[in-house]
């Protein structure tokens, strides 16, 4: 979908900052960089033939051809960004957590909608296609009642030392779970460990206990032998996994049930069946849908009252794990 009426403003272009600017410019409405670093902005200007480069985040907002800036930039940064684009008439795309704290995510919302200015958080595993159909799997009745999900993400390294694993990893498979339940949990409980650097987590599972016995675990880590990304979700008519290491198979559905026989629970398996997913870059589906909701003026799909709900389950579990670590 190209939208050249629109310009976009690209903020941070480190690691992930450039992945942002090569799918707007591929996109056609990529207008100008911005960065305080000026061997990010040198780079990113040369390597994309970019014409706008800014190193004051300020500055950029007061340039005219700017409908929208997408923030790429330290988490502990986004609270401050985001309001400042918010003030200054601006749409946001803001990565994931919209804040560190829930005040200033509530603020963010609450001025969004006094500007009346689109608030998306990049939320990626919802742009997924494979996730998309998961979603269509159990809407449509396809593994039944939801009994149960789990989700591992995890690798080894890039460690971080301004955030744990738990902010770092979990808000994606969080906001996942909840889009795939259509619930927020009753209960957090989490349990983890920080193993290279005292107080930053390189490891944690959070148990979340929603109404109707439904249950999901997150587990997720930066010191793990090799890369998983894996999503499974357990029905009383079949289960259902996704698997982002895969290249093929990426969505599979086992329509295994369990059966009474003789008041006995058997298991009663059934041929797996791969799910068609389209081959598509989440992350340029994210800033299509970007586009067209600033374009229509609509609701995104992870907009900032979903961040919000995200931030609240990630606080949450982030007190429960100071709240064990003070007992040890």
């Amino acid at each position: 979908m190209q939208n050249p009426n629109k310009k976009i403003a690209v903020i941070g272009t480190g690691h992930w900052g450039r992945n942002l600017v090569r799918n707007f410019q591929e996109l056609g409405v990529l207008s100008a960089i911005c960065d305080i670093e000026p061997q990010n902005l040198r780079g990113v200007q040369q390597a994309f033939n970019l014409r706008n480069a800014f190193m004051n985040y300020q500055e950029l907002f007061t340039y005219p051809e700017i409908d929208a800036v997408v923030i790429s930039t330290p988490a502990a940064t986004h609270y401050e960004i985001t309001k400042a684009a918010l003030k200054a008439g601006k749409d946001v795309f803001v990565e994931k957590p919209l804040a560190l704290k829930t005040p200033e995510a509530e603020e963010l919302l609450k001025l969004s909608e006094a500007q009346k200015r689109i608030l998306m958080v990049d939320h990626l595993l919802q742009y997924h296609p494979a996730v998309l159909k998961l979603k269509e799997l159990i809407d449509s009745g396809k593994v039944g009642k939801l009994l149960y999900i789990y989700s591992h993400r995890l690798n080894i390294g890039r460690l971080r030392t301004a955030e744990n694993i738990l902010w770092s990893f979990a808000p994606h498979d969080i906001s996942v779970i909840l889009s795939l339940t259509n619930k927020e949990p009753k209960k957090i409980k989490v349990f983890g460990e920080a193993y290279v650097q005292d107080h930053v987590y390189d490891t944690t599972i959070t148990d979340l206990t929603f109404d109707d016995r439904l249950k999901a675990h997150i587990y997720v880590s930066w010191l793990h032998p090799f890369k998983e990304q894996k999503l499974v979700v357990i029905g009383n008519y079949g289960m259902a996994v996704f698997n982002d290491m895969e290249s093929e198979e990426k969505l599979t559905l086992y329509p295994h049930k369990i059966e009474w026989i003789k008041q006995m629970p058997v298991a009663a398996k059934a041929n797996k069946e791969v799910i068609p997913v389209e081959q598509k870059e989440p992350l340029k589906e994210a800033c299509q849908h970007f586009l067209e909701c600033i374009e229509k003026r609509k609701t995104p799909r992870t907009d900032g009252r979903e961040a919000l709900t995200v931030l609240q389950i990630l606080q949450a579990a982030q007190e429960y794990l100071d709240h064990e670590h003070k007992e040890k």
